[in-house]
């Protein structure tokens, strides 16, 4: 369903229709990394080059299940990388522009150097899964389970620190790529529940997502921290990992924070 959900058309040279569907959303809301994933989908049609991706966007205005119109523009290529810039329309406002990068499948790494590790998370039986809850169309395809240490917003409790950590993968045993991994990078309920309990809104602003490894794993771990809030703002850094201890993405996301 995921790969039918993100899918474009390519109707003229750069431009491509698609549908934005509501089976990857929050509070009726189509999931930040799910758009994400519908803008990588059309770059990837004009780009040559495949790997590692960098995706930036700046979420404009909010998105709406409906169709949608994707304008992609290729802005620099080199031996190593293409540059490209795709915005998303829907009803003939802009609502998404991002920035992708896309490099030249590795032959080789030099180095491979990890200064931290996997987050350490309880076993999986002893996670507490996302409940179900209407309009959360995306916990309804994603097995999220949220490790004890975090969930204690979920029992109406708070922890000192805004770190959420759990493991997660698609209900259906969809398979990872590209796509999916924008998708799962974003799908992390905010960090800053777990010191302040759930508010109510957390509206992305701008997310940057890198794909480092594809995953040799079914089930996935991740780490999301929130260190600092300023002025209705905060950050929250996300890793995801497999179960091999292979680092998957990286992600920064910058978010306003809405109490009421």
């Amino acid at each position: 369903m995921f790969h039918d959900d993100i899918s474009v058309i390519e109707k003229n040279p750069g431009v491509f229709e698609g549908t934005v569907t509501g089976n990857w959303s929050v509070n009726g809301n189509p999931n930040g990394g799910y758009l994400m994933a519908i803008l990588a989908s059309a770059i990837m049609k004009r780009s040559d080059k495949k790997f590692t991706p960098i995706m930036t966007a700046n979420y404009i205005a909010r998105c709406v299940p409906g169709k949608a119109v994707v304008v992609v523009e290729e802005i620099s290529r080199s031996t190593q990388f293409n540059r490209y810039e795709a915005r998303l329309i829907q009803d003939g406002k802009e609502k998404i522009r991002a920035l992708g990068t896309f490099m030249l499948e590795k032959a080789d790494c030099a180095i491979e150097r990890y200064e931290s590790g996997a987050p350490e998370l309880a076993p999986v039986e002893s996670c507490i899964s996302m409940p179900e809850l209407p309009h959360y169309t995306l916990f309804e395809n994603l097995d999220m389970r949220i490790d004890p240490a975090s969930a204690v917003w979920m029992q109406g409790q708070t922890a000192e620190k805004s770190e959420q950590k759990g493991w997660v993968k698609f209900r259906d045993g969809n398979s990872y790529d590209i796509f999916s991994l924008f998708l799962i990078a974003d799908s992390i309920p905010p960090a800053i529940f777990v010191s302040q309990g759930p508010v109510s809104w957390v509206p992305t602003i701008e997310l940057s997502t890198n794909i480092r490894n594809m995953p040799q794993t079914d089930r996935l771990k991740f780490i999301l921290r929130t260190r600092f809030v300023t002025c209705g703002l905060l950050e929250a850094d996300g890793e995801l990992w497999d179960d091999a201890e292979n680092l998957v993405s990286i992600s920064r996301q910058i978010a306003q924070i809405r109490m009421i």
